[in-house]
């Protein structure tokens, strides 16, 4: 597994924190997809070494939750929730004119690596839906009328000098 010495020593004191080594699983899915921007299958396995668990004990987290990804995604992450506040509101709306500005599918990546558009379920942040979360970032009451200004902001702050590469 090629993670950093920072990582695994991380890794390695996290542990014996736990009065069962099972259970700092979450926290160390945490600090790979962290690192690496995902959760590969030799991260899957490496996991599951150290923990002294079956590989499909490590896997059925990464599929249970879904703040797990397997994959590499873009430099941005754009979240748009689609629970009942937001929904009534206009999220489906606002998510389809995300695709079509930033040029990226649903649950893919766009052709130049910028942006990933995901629906995600509630982000706690109901009185002011609908709401879209870019990377860590809230942006509030985001109707499909400032869909396109959201979207353009993005593009700007969006250089590959400007954001860490995800792999």
């Amino acid at each position: 597994m090629n993670l950093s010495t920072q990582t695994q020593q991380y890794v390695d004191r996290l542990i014996p924190i736990y009065p069962v080594k099972r259970s700092a699983m979450l926290m160390i899915l945490h600090a790979i997809q962290e690192e690496q921007g995902f959760i590969s299958k030799e991260a899957m396995e490496w996991t599951a070494q150290k923990l002294g668990v079956a590989p499909i004990a490590v896997y059925e987290v990464i599929t249970f939750y879904p703040m797990y990804r397997q994959a590499p995604i873009g430099r941005r992450h754009v979240k748009v929730c689609r629970t009942l506040s937001c929904a009534l509101r206009g999220a489906y709306k606002v998510c389809e004119t995300l695709q079509q500005e930033l040029a990226c599918p649903l649950g893919g990546t766009s052709v130049d690596g910028n942006f990933t558009v995901d629906f995600v379920e509630c982000v706690a942040a109901c009185g002011s839906a609908p709401v879209v979360m870019v990377d860590e970032n809230l942006f509030e009451n985001i109707t499909p009328e400032k869909t396109p200004e959201l979207a353009a902001k993005l593009k700007t702050e969006t250089t590959p000098d400007m954001l860490p590469s995800r792999q």
